[in-house]
């Protein structure tokens, strides 16, 4: 049986989102972490349907 190659490793590139968001938290305060989601937000216009 063949194996499909996979074009887009989805778990790997969350950890890798997960490993790039946490050494940036990790230098800053929790007042500046609050900051940092809040301009996230806005910069992504993406809403969940629901």
């Amino acid at each position: 049986m063949k194996t499909k190659q996979k074009e887009f490793d989805a778990v790997k590139f969350m950890r890798d989102q997960r490993t790039i968001i946490s050494s940036k938290l990790s230098k800053m305060t929790p007042s500046e972490i609050v900051e940092y989601f809040k301009k996230k937000k806005l910069e992504n216009g993406i809403r969940p349907s629901g």
